[in-house]
């Protein structure tokens, strides 16, 4: 059975590009980021498929890129262009192809003058998954974004929890936000699709992807 996310993040740099090179490992799925900033230093679609291996056939173009390493609406705004949903439409892909969707930065992160991330997730209408940190400071940043994806009216499959094990956030997360954690990822020092899917088969409830 095919499985479809948008993945988002309680920051930026929090682990989202890590999460979906290993989710698409793990589930041989299709990788697309829409919305890319900062192509300058490079790209998360060509960091996916240095990690996870990925043929770029594997992999979708941007419908969105930008120089800038700023959020989507100023970088869009400095380049005289504004990023419009309509533009941003589900790929054609078959019906058996599973596919992950990376967010840019977090979820209330703004596209335009009038909408944020968030919006772009209900546009496309897949389940979300919240990539969070383990260290301080990550219960109240987890508590926030997951209040931010429910009044958006968002499906949240779970939050993957990156960074050294820390078990008493890990349950917090879980009691205060009513949500469970469905992976954990340590940081990895050197990554290959063998690593991830070892992260994946060990730290990851695979009852909660259907397998």
């Amino acid at each position: 059975m095919p499985e479809r996310f948008f993945i988002t993040g309680t920051d930026t740099g929090v682990g989202k590009t890590v999460v979906s090179a290993l989710l698409c490992a793990a589930l041989d799925a299709i990788y697309w980021k829409p919305i890319q900033t900062g192509t300058r230093e490079g790209t998360d679609r060509k960091t996916v498929m240095e990690l996870a291996q990925l043929p770029r056939a594997r992999t979708l173009p941007e419908t969105y890129r930008f120089a800038p390493p700023v959020s989507p609406h100023l970088a869009a705004r400095r380049a005289g262009v504004r990023i419009a949903l309509r533009r941003i439409r589900m790929p054609r892909i078959a019906a058996r192809e599973s596919l992950i969707v990376e967010g840019a930065g977090g979820a209330l992160v703004p596209i335009n003058e009038s909408q944020l991330m968030t919006d772009l997730m209900r546009h496309l209408k897949l389940p979300v998954l919240l990539v969070a940190r383990t260290a301080l400071g990550t219960i109240n940043h987890t508590l926030l974004s997951l209040a931010a994806l429910r009044a958006a009216r968002l499906s949240v499959r779970g939050v993957i929890m990156v960074g050294k094990p820390n078990r008493e956030n890990q349950k917090a997360i879980e009691r205060y936000g009513d949500i469970s954690v469905v992976g954990t990822v340590s940081w990895l020092k050197k990554i290959d699709p063998k690593l991830l899917l070892k992260t994946f088969n060990e730290n990851f409830d695979r009852k909660a992807f259907h397998l």
